[in-house]
């Protein structure tokens, strides 16, 4: 009974609900009304604390990002359902797909660019994959609202050659091995990875769901390769062999990236009636960066960790950010509606009241991003290069809905 779990009754459920449906309605204002590029199509980035655009230059990673979510909100929540909503995305869909992609020199291959100018013309290529799956994301979700055919069968595409590149054969990417350059498991690949394998399956029957059945449980095993120290310690990278790396890489934690991977396998595990996985998120991918990364003298969650106590050498360690807060939400309240332990909501309350006492700025709207370790504000931006509408937004939707279903069932 939700009346009984200790300190968080029903009543103080229905009142989460409400703050985070306003903090919704209020994030998604704040993009409409400052992000859109009405000149040149797409979204500006870099918006400042009163929603004043500082820098013009566009990020691929965010442009996909907003159009997803702006595709998500229009079609699963009513009111959002709005045709402002579905002309941005469309918009936003249209920049990335005439400026986005650009030759990579391999094979006929095409590679997102990280960055765009304004009008779209490209600035900078990472050698990583990530640009690529937002772009997936993007193209697929808003394939849902337009029913537009090619534009799924173009996510596909690139799914195809994301694979490749990650299965196979890395030199699309324009990384060469160098010889002191140690292969990694970089937990951000398969994490990324089965994301893209549900979005690319839900509701689209058995047929999509067995397409990529194999690559969804390699990407399940790699994550798990991270579960290192006798199961102590959530590690960022380990070698290709699933074993501990030495030096500051291989003692890397990352709280908010084990905390995401962990709600990614909490619906892994509810999609294929999965127990033992189901446990192992919440025990490992949950339990342990919750215990390892909140600062036990300021509250929040660290950015990053040296599992052996050394000082990481990431200058912003110690930084409480806004994303892995947002991860720890979803992740904690998910993992109560799937199991009804109160000890995962009292560990949702205890993240609910740092993040909306510390994030929202109340007089400006939207979330600051950068706080310093003491919680103070460091950087009062609403979006830059890393920071767009995505996270915040996301955390909502979900938190909400799964707040839907939990209220609507507390009898």
């Amino acid at each position: 009974m939700l009346s009984s779990i200790g300190t968080m009754s029903a009543v103080k459920l229905e009142e989460c609900r409400e703050r985070i449906r306003t903090e919704l309605d209020n994030v998604v204002d704040f993009w409409l009304k400052y992000s859109h590029d009405t000149v040149h199509g797409g979204f500006f980035n870099c918006i400042g604390q009163d929603g004043k655009v500082y820098d013009e230059l566009k990020y691929v990673w965010l442009q996909g990002r907003q159009v997803w979510m702006y595709c998500r909100l229009y079609r699963t929540m009513d009111r959002f359902h709005r045709p402002e909503i579905l002309e941005a995305a469309k918009a936003g869909g249209a920049f990335l797909r005439r400026f986005a992609r650009v030759p990579s020199g391999t094979n006929d291959q095409w590679k997102s660019a990280f960055c765009l100018t304004r009008d779209g013309k490209a600035v900078k290529i990472q050698r990583t994959v990530f640009s690529e799956c937002f772009y997936v994301m993007a193209m697929d979700e808003l394939s849902r609202v337009t029913a537009d055919k090619d534009m799924q069968l173009e996510a596909e595409q690139m799914m195809k050659q994301l694979i490749y590149w990650v299965q196979e054969d890395s030199s699309g990417l324009g990384r060469p091995q160098l010889p002191g350059d140690v292969p990694t498991n970089n937990m951000a690949v398969p994490m990324m990875l089965l994301c893209l394998v549900q979005q690319l399956t839900e509701g689209r029957g058995q047929e999509m769901v067995q397409k990529y059945q194999g690559l969804a449980s390699w990407c399940v095993q790699q994550i798990l390769q991270h579960v290192q120290r006798d199961g102590t310690a959530i590690l960022e990278n380990v070698s290709v062999e699933g074993a501990e790396l030495p030096g500051c890489q291989g003692r890397l934690q990352n709280p908010g990236h084990a905390l995401e991977a962990g709600w990614f396998l909490l619906q892994f595990s509810a999609e294929r009636g999965d127990e033992g996985l189901q446990r192992m998120a919440i025990d490992k991918f949950l339990e342990l960066p919750y215990q390892s990364g909140w600062d036990k003298d300021h509250g929040g969650l660290f950015y990053f960790l040296d599992v052996d106590n050394y000082c990481p050498t990431q200058l912003e360690w110690s930084m409480k950010l806004w994303w892995p807060h947002c991860e720890a939400l979803i992740a904690f309240l998910m993992a109560y509606s799937q199991t009804k332990r109160p000890e995962l909501l009292e560990r949702f309350s205890q993240v609910y009241e740092y993040t909306f006492s510390h994030f929202p700025d109340t007089k400006k709207g939207e979330w600051f991003g950068y706080l310093t370790q003491e919680g103070k504000v460091a950087l009062n931006f609403k979006g830059g290069p890393f920071k767009g509408f995505f996270h915040v937004p996301r955390c909502l939707y979900m938190c909400e809905r799964i707040l839907d279903d939990l209220l609507a069932n507390k009898a």
